[in-house]
């Protein structure tokens, strides 16, 4: 089968090599699925370039959340046992793990369901408890992980700001709903922010960037708001002012989101059934910008990574030659 291997750490273009070799073999309680797309994730750059907090042994293929098809036929969402990731003809995963793709999404669209969705489901209302009628201000709204906060927000009855880079991704974040865009390249947040609120501030901000966009949210943040950090897209984490958020009353919060999966891995499977149903009923849709061929894997992921992109980019190798539904 084909696969894209790193042999070395570096920038995606140049450190992934598209290879000819063995399927995987499931070790216990694993299965073999064959990929029918695999999202692209800004985690599988960073473990492209050697940055992120799991180092798999080398030679490796990225790819950490794919739709699959099981030998007896079943379509399912699934996150691939590594090295064996998802950027691949086939993979192995754990069979507990395995989740049924919605029917209501085609192969892409389910590939792009689970990281990005769990991560906005689990961080708005498990960690920051996200009311109907509260102001949600979500940072880079018009990416993979944005986008999917944006649509769980409005589906919970916010009122959702969204913040982009840029007159393009500006028009996306529209189309997504939001009743607020500011294009931070030449707008200032946090008087927008601020007069749109009517000087009350975001009750709730959901930050995947960090950098300046944290240091923004702690600007503009309500009293009794809550910060959720998602990642540090920007790559610059920043070191919060403890001593601001006890005086203006507002709450900084973690999410790993990996950390349920051993934590509470029920949690996981209620989280899919909820996003399911909102999949069917049309409140959530992933944003898939671009379908691309296995043969192009190593480019989506470098534009990923520079952050060119909207919305998700899903590999599908049947584009190479063959079909997919």
């Amino acid at each position: 089968m084909q696969a894209w291997r790193v042999h070395t750490p570096g920038e995606p273009r140049e450190a992934m090599r598209l290879e000819e070799v063995p399927e995987p073999v499931p070790g216990e309680g694993e299965v073999r699925l064959k990929v029918l797309a695999a999202n692209v994730n800004f985690p599988d750059a960073l473990l492209v370039r050697g940055q992120y907090q799991i180092r798999p042994p080398l030679p490796f293929t990225p790819g950490v959340e794919i739709c699959g098809e099981t030998e007896d036929g079943r379509r399912v969402i699934a996150n691939p046992s590594l090295p064996h990731g998802g950027f691949a003809e086939y993979v192995t995963a754990s069979a507990r793990a395995l989740l049924p793709a919605p029917e209501t999404l085609d192969d892409a669209e389910a590939a792009a369901l689970h990281i990005g969705y769990q991560t906005g489901w689990f961080g708005l209302h498990r960690r920051a408890r996200l009311a109907a009628g509260e102001t949600l201000l979500v940072h880079a709204a018009a990416g993979g992980v944005g986008s999917a906060a944006v649509q769980l927000g409005k589906a919970a009855g916010a009122t959702v700001i969204g913040v982009v880079g840029g007159k393009a991704k500006a028009r996306t974040a529209e189309e997504l709903g939001c009743d607020l865009v500011i294009d931070r390249t030449s707008e200032d947040i946090v008087g927008q922010v601020k007069e749109f609120t009517g000087g009350r501030g975001a009750d709730v901000v959901y930050d995947p960037v960090g950098g300046d966009a944290y240091a923004a949210s702690a600007k503009c943040v309500a009293f009794e708001g809550r910060i959720v950090v998602v990642g540090f897209a920007s790559g610059t984490i920043p070191a919060p002012a403890l001593n601001h958020a006890l005086v203006k009353n507002y709450a900084v919060l973690g999410l790993h989101w990996g950390l349920y999966a051993t934590k509470d891995p029920a949690a996981i499977a209620a989280c899919h059934a909820e996003l399911t149903r909102l999949a069917a009923e049309g409140a959530i849709k992933p944003l898939v910008s671009e379908r691309v061929p296995l043969a192009a894997t190593a480019d989506a992921v470098q534009r990923l990574a520079d952050g060119t992109t909207t919305g998700r980019l899903v590999v599908v190798p049947a584009l190479d030659g063959g079909g997919s539904r």
